[in-house]
């Protein structure tokens, strides 16, 4: 099992539970450890099983994705939540990722984008669906009022680590961040493991969420 994706899936449909433990376990380069099928299971089998990533439904009874969500993510646990859902609806998007979720796909995704968002949510990149990601940032930007003390978090970032925290607000990836600030991508993921740092967040949606909300990405356009 080294060097495997360790996977839970939490979804309370039985046959698309039973579909998408199928789907986990056909790719060599993941391993299930679990399932749950409401969000007090997904908490508790997120402790007992340790996985890397949880493949979490938003609608779920007892308690629902995005409270299990938030508890995972607020907990030791360094498990990534990629939610699965077939609400196509900015409410829940923005909720999801405020809740500490790494990434965002509709459950019609196809096996190959279900399998590539375990892989960059589990490198530690931000995944969502291509149809909604520019509105959640619209959401961030129309929803947020200025909070000081959050920008105040930014206030020891060099100019150069600015450049990428607005390079990752834009939505660049790693290597058009290394190609527009001439590094190479190595000195990217250095970039990125010391802003998480010093800005205390877990990954770089929750960077995002925190440079919308607190405004900061304001003073970066000024």
């Amino acid at each position: 099992m080294s060097g495997r994706i360790r996977v839970l899936v939490a979804e309370d449909d039985d046959l698309l539970r039973s579909s998408l433990c199928e789907l986990v376990s056909s790719d060599p380069a993941l391993v299930l450890v679990g399932e749950a099928r409401d969000g007090e299971d997904a908490i508790e089998a997120v402790h007992r099983l340790r996985p890397d990533i949880v493949l979490m439904d938003i609608r779920m009874p007892v308690l629902d994705g995005l409270a299990a969500t938030r508890a995972v993510c607020t907990s030791a646990s360094t498990a990534r939540v990629l939610i699965l859902t077939t609400f196509d609806v900015d409410e829940y998007v923005y909720e999801a990722l405020r809740a500490g979720a790494s990434g965002f796909l509709l459950k019609n995704a196809s096996p190959y984008e279900i399998f590539r968002a375990i892989r960059t949510v589990h490198e530690g990149h931000a995944l969502l669906s291509p149809e909604v990601t520019g509105r959640v940032i619209a959401e961030f930007a129309a929803r947020r009022s200025r909070q000081e003390p959050a920008l105040a978090r930014f206030a020891r970032l060099t100019d150069r680590e600015r450049d990428v925290v607005a390079a990752i607000a834009e939505g660049m990836s790693n290597e058009e961040i290394a190609g527009a600030l001439f590094l190479s991508r190595a000195t990217v993921k250095t970039y990125l493991s010391r802003l998480f740092d010093k800005v205390g967040v877990r990954d770089r949606t929750q960077l995002v969420i925190l440079a919308y909300e607190s405004g900061f990405v304001d003073t970066l356009r000024s």
